[in-house]
């Protein structure tokens, strides 16, 4: 039977009403939700509760009691030490413990101990895994000193580290290993040969006879010369099968499915990563109230053992309730403004919006002149001499360097006249940053691409611009590797040449301008773009230069030697720190978008563009996905049948609709949480009427009671029998103190 919470039991099991509880405001508000639920129906459960029945007593007691043994049976299960107990009571769990293990059978006490081994077993392995880590003792020194908000880029890129290295073990294990150990395995290598075709001519730029030194600098900063046709770039794959004693290897089907692989690992990953920082993002966000109280109450990072790290982190956490304050400040604001402040606003923002349309327009204007300038210039054989030759060859990467340089500090000019709130002006700010760096990247491939697609005879006759691109593949990889070095260079140049010499500056000169300056500040986000900018690079061109991978997992890892030098000697943290620098999930939804801008070019160049006939191991192909339907073909036809019909519009609609049958699902499942959420917050709300209700309550009988001491001191005390704990706080109180205070009408709502 249901029983309502307002009533107790007594020995007896006969439930009884306490009239101070029924004043409570939690009781109250239930009365009213049952009330307007049910159309002013009489509650079923209420009166039978009143009624009393002993059976439905007794089993909420027995519940109880139930769920009081399933909680000790998996207190029992755990770990001692995982226990929140303090020293004496896990002492006395572990006598305990061991005291009941004497009453099994032997059996028994063996599988108990063998679990207890396996599971010590476990944890040391884990313990020991964990001290391999990759910078474990670095990172830990910079968490102690900086906390965890700077703590989270180095972790970010140590996660960088591992997936360019996964990305190149995976690469050279099924595109350069079997070409390297064919020779070695008795392998008969089989190359794609296409003589006697205009377009099967490739001009390489590899030097012949004198080269003079300089120009083998050149070609290691560029990707030409003696590195073109080396494991380094597509070209130099022009393999069509490996045939071993039992089986032959096609290493254009591998190649393929290799690059579709690494997009879909790095894919699963950062989602599997970024999953749990977006709970935790969800749910501080869901509460204004909520994200209060975790800064005055958990907000500190005890792992800080630096005073000055100390000082700027409680400054960090006074500007943080400062900028909250100012956007409910704000919030109230927006919400008074008059139509002609909002119409002001407005045209505000769409002037200032044009102008950064403008200045990204002429940014990528920029960037498709250098290219097209670039490009023009590397098929010129004359060369002037070494510095003008690196700079043409340089010149796109140098403009994108310029411009994503200058467009921050405008952007961040530009915001302050918009009228946004604090927390917006910064993820709006960051979100154009990302939006120009990446879609630089874009507008780079697109000239190029508009290059290698322009014949002076239309159509073309290879598909593409053969007098120009003879291997366009490859030089889509020379323009990646060169990002990639360029990047690398800047990063090293401005700690050497710029954050040094400001250090030096602020430390031993005393003048106004030096103290104006200001020491370093070590901006998480913008040093998140750049790496988030280089990896995009690095998803890019992997395709098109199969070793990139290992080039960007020795990148980061001196990165991070001279990010960490810098951060020790030069910078300090940033005295308004980003807010999502505490988790990963900025970061990871920055290189979310990074990943999916570099699944669109690797797509179109493997679906649209006609694949090179001078090189690479497409050339017999016309595109490279076409490799994959007469791969297939050559399948047994059960095999045919299982691919087709998984490829066929009638698995595809399935599908669909069962995902959107599982999303469906899904979100329900979600709004019954959120249901429940708010269920257990509005408790929250009435148990703390209800404790200031009750103390009311305590106060006016403490008062009653001083006032009637001297009528209470002349009578005799009368016994009664004691009741159960339920009912023992009400029976303290004369009945004056309820009569003073009838229960309210059970529609009033508290």
């Amino acid at each position: 039977m249901e029983v309502d919470p307002v009533f107790y039991t007594d020995r007896s099991g006969r439930v009884t009403s306490n009239p101070l509880l029924d004043q409570l405001p939690s009781y109250q508000s239930l009365l009213y939700r049952r009330k307007s639920s049910t159309g002013g129906t009489k509650r079923r459960g209420s009166s039978r509760a009143r009624l009393g029945s002993s059976g439905s007593g007794k089993w909420a007691v027995s519940t109880v009691s139930r769920n009081e043994e399933k909680q000790k049976s998996q207190t029992v299960q755990r770990p001692i030490r995982e226990l929140a107990k303090t020293m004496n009571e896990k002492r006395r769990d572990k006598t305990q413990r061991l005291e009941d293990d004497r009453e099994l059978s032997s059996w028994r006490q063996w599988r108990q101990s063998s679990r207890r081994y396996l599971r010590r077993l476990r944890d040391e392995a884990q313990e020991w895994l964990s001290s391999l880590q990759l910078w474990r003792g670095d990172i830990h020194l910079i968490e102690g000193m900086f906390g965890t908000g700077i703590l989270s880029y180095f972790s970010f890129l140590r996660f960088l580290v591992l997936l360019n290295l996964i990305i190149f073990v995976l690469m050279f294990s099924f595109v350069m290993l079997p070409i390297i150990i064919a020779p070695h395995a008795a392998g008969n290598i089989t190359y794609n040969q296409n003589h006697g075709n205009v377009c099967s001519v490739y001009l390489s730029s590899a030097r012949r006879g004198l080269v003079i030194f300089h120009e083998h600098i050149t070609d290691l900063l560029s990707g030409g010369g003696f590195l073109e046709q080396t494991y380094l770039f597509y070209g130099y794959y022009k393999v069509d099968k490996i045939y071993f004693s039992r089986s032959t290897y096609n290493l254009p089907l591998a190649y393929l499915l290799a690059t579709v692989a690494y997009l879909f690992l790095s894919l699963v990953w950062i989602v599997k990563r970024s999953a749990t920082g977006f709970k935790r993002n969800l749910v501080q966000d869901e509460d204004r109230f909520q994200s209060f109280c975790n800064k005055i109450f958990a907000g500190w990072d005890f792992c800080i053992t630096n005073e000055n790290a100390a000082k700027l982190k409680k400054s960090s956490l006074l500007c943080e309730l400062r900028t909250d304050l100012e956007e409910e400040r704000i919030k109230q604001k927006i919400a008074d403004r008059t139509r002609k402040e909002k119409c002001r606003i407005y045209l505000i923002r769409l002037i200032l919006n044009l102008f950064v349309i403008g200045v990204l327009a002429a940014c990528f204007y920029s960037i498709y002149i250098a290219t097209v300038f670039s490009q023009e210039a590397q098929t010129i054989k004359i060369k002037e001499n070494f510095i003008v030759d690196l700079i043409f060859e340089y010149l796109p990467s140098i403009v994108i360097t310029l411009a994503n340089f200058i467009t921050p500090l405008l952007f961040s000019i530009i915001i302050n006249y918009e009228d946004y709130s604090p927390a917006f002006e910064i993820r709006f700010t960051l979100m154009r940053c990302v939006f120009m760096r990446l879609t630089s990247i874009g507008v780079l491939l697109f000239s190029l691409w508009s290059q290698i697609t322009d014949c002076e005879e239309e159509p073309c006759k290879c598909g593409y611009n053969h007098v120009l691109y003879s291997c366009w593949e490859t030089r889509v990889g020379q323009e990646m590797y060169k990002l990639t070095i360029f990047d690398f260079i800047i990063i090293f140049a401005v700690t050497i040449f710029v954050e040094f010499p400001r250090q030096l500056i602020v430390k031993y000169c005393d003048c106004g301008l030096a103290k104006w300056w200001g020491q370093q500040e070590f901006a998480i986000p913008q040093n998140v773009l750049e790496i988030v900018y280089g990896q995009t690079i690095c998803w890019i061109g992997t395709f098109y230069c199969p070793m990139l991978p290992a080039i960007c997992t020795i990148k980061y890892f001196f990165i991070f030697y001279i990010k960490k030098v810098s951060l020790m000697n030069n910078c300090r943290p940033a005295t308004r720190p980003f807010r999502a620098s505490s988790s990963n999930f900025f970061f990871l939804g920055v290189l979310l978008i990074g990943l999916a801008l570099a699944c669109v070019p690797v797509t179109v160049s493997v679906a649209q563009i006609n694949s090179s006939k001078a090189c690479g191991p497409f050339v017999n192909f016309t595109t490279s996905w076409e490799v994959i339907p007469i791969s297939v073909s050559q399948l047994p036809h059960g095999i045919q049948t299982l691919l087709f019909a998984l490829a066929s519009e009638a698995f595809a609609v399935s599908f669909f609709v069962v995902t959107c049958l599982a999303m469906f699902y899904v979100i329900a499942l979600a709004g019954a949480h959120k249901r429940v959420i708010n269920q257990l917050r509005e408790q929250l709300v009435m148990e703390g009427r209800d404790k200031r209700f009750l103390i009311q309550k305590l106060c006016q009988a403490q008062r009653l009671s001083a006032v009637r001491s001297p009528v209470s001191k002349s009578q005799p005390r009368t016994s009664r029998s004691s009741p159960s704990y339920h009912t023992s706080f009400s029976n303290n109180f004369s009945e004056g103190l309820f009569l003073a205070h009838p229960p309210p009408d059970s529609s009033t709502h508290v």
